[in-house]
């Protein structure tokens, strides 16, 4: 029956995170650094208000936008945390998760062969959502030397006439590189000078440790040919409930939502529910989590510095982006090999892009005892792999 597949769909490669996911699966006691979820529940608070809503009888389609409740939540907190306003009205769209708003950005903005420029190594869907958007996808590296920032030099030399959409996923997953105030300004004049629309997915700018959090809509000029991503699976510890929004110009979200009307209709309102106790009373426990994340980031790295794994020191989400170039290995043998040997799953760092090869993806929202008996194991297994 394949040859009654899309060839587009046939092309695109699947998942790399997945794929360990579906290895962990199937393999008894292992420890997982792979996925990207808190082992966090979610606070107690957040789900009886799910459970409060469904009492009361809410089990009903919303708007399509998103509750009004929660749209003006989500102004109210996007105005306090980056400074930006925008309209409740016809600025924000809630969606099942920010992999909706990413893949209906992407819809909505690209047409045949536009060109969408993606730092890398990064989440592994842009790219894949781009090509189904029928759009061109363009990588732009960046390097642990310059803590994975996206350089602008770098991003100048990749425009062409067909440039059309930059994305900037910062903090960025696997590497946690975040983009501070005066990286954000030096892009700011090549995004004005060449048109460009940016999708900035800030799903873990809350998780920023070092300083604050600066989008990229916050400067002048930038609010409305910026899109901004956010969403509660992370910093809520709400990954299983798939809620998040997009916040933009009113056309922008006008086109985001003629999709949004057709293929999902609304997001679940017992999440949305949950959602607005979240933006309202969440953030004590929210800073909670985000204290116990970056005494495990620590952890983490003086564990990979003590077995002599060299690890660029993330500034923000819950990832460590170590090399394994002692190990002569290439990512994913090195990554199969650890979970056959040692029953530790991480993700190799090529599934986000080849400038991750020679890396692997470890993320330290898992506990402080698997984290430390995981470093104990990659030890093991790099003492009998090293190179030379």
């Amino acid at each position: 029956m394949n040859q009654y597949v899309s060839r587009v769909v046939r092309d695109i490669p699947p998942s790399g995170i997945r794929k360990f996911f579906d290895l962990v699966t199937q393999t008894e006691g292992v420890i997982s650094l792979g996925v990207g979820e808190p082992d966090f529940v979610t606070p107690w608070h957040i789900r009886e208000a799910c459970l409060y809503s469904l009492e009361k009888g809410y089990t009903m389609y919303t708007s399509n936008l998103g509750l009004p409740e929660l749209r003006e939540e989500i102004a109210a907190y996007e105005s306090r945390k980056i400074g930006v306003n925008y309209s409740p009205e016809d600025e924000i769209l809630v969606t099942v998760g920010v992999s909706e708003a990413v893949d209906l950005a992407l819809r909505t903005l690209v047409e045949p062969g536009d060109e969408v420029l993606v730092p890398e190594p990064s989440y592994v869907s842009y790219s894949p959502g781009t090509t189904l958007a029928y759009g061109k996808p363009v990588s732009l590296m960046t390097y642990d030397a310059d803590e994975y920032r996206l350089r602008p030099d770098i991003l100048e030399a990749a425009l062409t006439p067909r440039s059309k959409v930059l994305i900037l996923p910062y903090p960025t997953n696997p590497t946690g590189g975040i983009m501070k105030h005066d990286d954000l300004k030096a892009l700011v004049d090549i995004i004005i000078k060449h048109d460009l629309i940016v999708l900035s997915d800030e799903i873990y700018s809350e998780l920023t440790y070092e300083g604050e959090h600066v989008s990229i809509a916050s400067f002048p000029g930038m609010k409305d040919r910026t899109v901004v991503f956010n969403g509660f699976s992370k910093s809520f510890a709400m990954t299983g409930w798939r809620i998040g929004y997009a916040c933009g110009h009113p056309e922008i979200i006008s086109a985001m939502n003629k999709i949004h009307q057709y293929t999902i209709m609304c997001a679940p309102i017992m999440a949305q529910k949950a959602a607005i106790e979240a933006l309202r009373h969440g953030e004590g426990e929210m800073k909670k989590m985000i204290e116990n994340y970056n005494y495990r980031r620590k952890l983490m790295l003086a564990g990979f510095k003590e077995i002599g794994l060299s690890c660029f020191e993330p500034r923000g989400a819950f990832y460590c982006f170590p090399s394994i170039a002692g190990s002569g290995m290439n990512s994913e043998d090195f990554c199969e090999q650890l979970l056959k040997e040692e029953q530790v799953a991480v993700v190799p760092g090529n599934a986000f892009g080849n400038c991750g090869e020679g890396y692997i993806r470890c993320c330290y929202a898992a506990s402080v005892g698997n984290i430390e008996e995981a470093v104990d194991r990659i030890g093991q297994f790099l003492c009998r792999h090293r190179k030379g």
